[in-house]
């Protein structure tokens, strides 16, 4: 008997487990698990809409779900539809990649003021989340606070400054994009904790910011006159080149039609404001420094939660595991096993470290596997699909689009599932 392996999500991490494990043992019986009617996870609702090159990575996962051996079972939810303890008994092991994508909170007063948002939620709604469609205060928001000093911070910035032509060639969803082109924005302020030689921002991402339309980003004060009389590093590379941004920047002197501005080494204090954010306080050593705030987002990092009580521990911002095990059969791959850390690829070596153990660890051939879980989603009435159907949400958004757009992305569970027919 094959050996049958459920994996519960289909972004980068879950296809590559996949992938791996399909690799290692050819006759394996492999069930990914997808909550959306539509795969690819962060890749199709984290990574920025206007990056377009980074998405293109869909076609090698795409290669792994249309594999004969490997189903996709969209559209089924974790904790709802099926329980994690029912998948256990239904396959010889267990992969959880469902990453770990709940805002981390600032934890100050004011935080849950209405205006304050964390950048999960933001980036969710400009990707065309279902789970975030609610329209941030853009409409009221000419000043807006971004708190973070990594490449979420500076993706979101990029996205509230570009005008509705920068965005053209984006798969932003089409409520986000009005919504963007009609706020009144006049000034994005990026903060963070850290200093300038201390930032996780990549050179790409942050040289990006020189190329706007409507916004010149600058220094705020007194990291301007330092960062312009500082002596570049030369190494790493990397961080040369960050800080040689970043003092550029700082020599930046002129506005544009929208303010952008790096400020470091505030920690937060209070969110200010009668019934909605104004204001956000921050303080440098015994000085408070406000900045005016209709719009905070906060770019603080996620963290995997409990998905109901009979999920895994969560600790230090994922599921408690060793190696990639959670617990007898029971294994956890990309975020969800090691946080929100890193970048695309690093999750290929997570698939094939679980493959590894899988293999070494679990007698294959012991359990129903797919007609199991198919038995069982029947008898409650689940609606599922597989990824002959994720193609045809596919296909119709592209159908859907208007050049130079890539595709109109459905933003709603309804348009997704009405797209299949």
């Amino acid at each position: 008997m094959p050996l049958t392996v459920a994996i519960v999500g289909a972004g980068p991490a879950g296809c590559y487990a996949a992938e791996a494990v399909a690799r290692a043992t050819p006759d394996a019986r492999i069930d990914v698990i997808e909550r959306l009617p539509v795969p690819y996870g962060l890749v199709r609702h984290g990574v920025a809409p206007d990056h377009q090159g980074t998405k293109a990575v869909t076609r090698v996962l795409e290669r792994t779900l249309a594999r004969p051996t490997v189903r996709v079972v969209a559209n089924v939810t974790l904790g709802r539809d099926v329980l994690l303890v029912e998948l256990l008994e239904l396959y010889d092991a267990v992969v959880l990649a469902i990453g770990a994508s709940h805002d981390r909170a600032l934890g100050i007063p004011g935080a849950d003021l209405p205006g304050v948002v964390g950048s999960g939620a933001f980036v969710g709604w400009y990707n065309g989340h279902p789970d975030h469609g609610q329209v941030p205060p853009l409409a009221t928001a000419r000043n807006v606070v971004i708190v973070g000093n990594g490449n979420v911070a500076l993706d979101v910035a990029r996205i509230l400054a570009k005008t509705r032509e920068e965005l053209a060639s984006s798969d932003i969803a089409t409520a986000a994009l009005d919504a963007l082109a009609n706020a009144p924005l006049q000034a994005i302020h990026i903060v963070g904790r850290r200093a300038p030689d201390a930032v996780r921002f990549s050179p790409h991402e942050l040289g990006e910011l020189g190329d706007l339309a409507r916004a010149l980003p600058r220094v705020a004060a007194p990291h301007d006159t330092a960062l312009r009389e500082m002596t570049l590093p030369t190494a790493p590379p990397d961080r040369a080149e960050v800080m040689k941004l970043l003092q550029a920047y700082a020599r930046n002197d002129k506005r544009g039609a929208i303010d952008l501005v790096f400020h470091f080494e505030l920690q937060p204090l209070r969110i200010e404001g009668e019934g909605r954010a104004v204001r956000f306080v921050f303080a440098r050593g015994d000085e408070e420094i406000a900045l005016p705030a209709d719009l905070v987002i906060g770019c603080i990092g996620y963290h995997a939660r409990p998905f109901s009580a009979e999920g895994p521990v969560v600790e230090g911002g994922c599921y408690r595991n060793e190696a990639g095990r959670i617990a007898e059969r029971l294994y956890a791959v990309g975020w969800a096993a090691r946080g929100a850390s890193g970048v695309i690829p690093n999750n290929r070596a997570d698939g094939l470290a679980v493959a590894k153990r899988i293999i070494a660890e679990v007698q294959p051939g012991v359990r129903p596997g797919p007609a199991g879980l198919d038995a069982l989603l029947a008898s409650r009435g689940v609606r599922h699909h597989d990824f002959a159907a994720c193609k045809k949400i596919e296909s119709a958004e592209l159908a859907a689009a208007k050049a130079p757009a890539p595709r109109r992305k459905f933003a709603t569970i309804e348009e997704m599932l009405a797209a299949i027919g």
